[in-house]
């Protein structure tokens, strides 16, 4: 993650964001929520410079995050709120491991989002 020598800085809080482990960015990417080609022009943060994606991932490796205010999970649909966190689990679990798996960027996201991405293109192939 190198953005000439001096890395990509978390928007919020202004430090490099050293390690996609660590990054929002790129557990977006993994949900699908970023397109690939969106990778190198969109801002990059710290998980936990976005707490309101953060508190959904439940994880003993990952400390808990709580928002304040109208954004808090807690404030939502339980349904909705059991949906999320085991989408967003699934997709930092997986952020933990792209790199030890040697995985090109083109197979990060999850299974799921792949599938959709193939679906929307003649003969499966994905444009990224």
């Amino acid at each position: 993650m190198a953005q000439c020598d001096q890395g990509y800085l978390c928007e919020v809080c202004g430090d490099p964001v050293e390690f996609v482990e660590g990054s929002d960015l790129y557990l977006r990417y993994i949900l699908g929520e970023v397109e690939a080609r969106a990778l190198l022009s969109t801002p990059e943060r710290h998980l936990r410079c976005n707490p309101v994606v953060a508190q959904f991932i439940v994880d003993p490796a990952f400390e808990t995050v709580t928002v304040d205010g109208p954004f808090n999970k807690a404030e939502m649909d339980h349904a909705s709120v059991e949906a999320r966190e085991s989408l967003v689990t699934r997709a930092w679990k997986r952020l933990q491991e792209v790199r030890q798996l040697g995985l090109p960027i083109s197979e990060y996201p999850l299974p799921e989002v792949l599938e959709r991405r193939a679906q929307r293109l003649p003969g499966g192939r994905s444009h990224e």
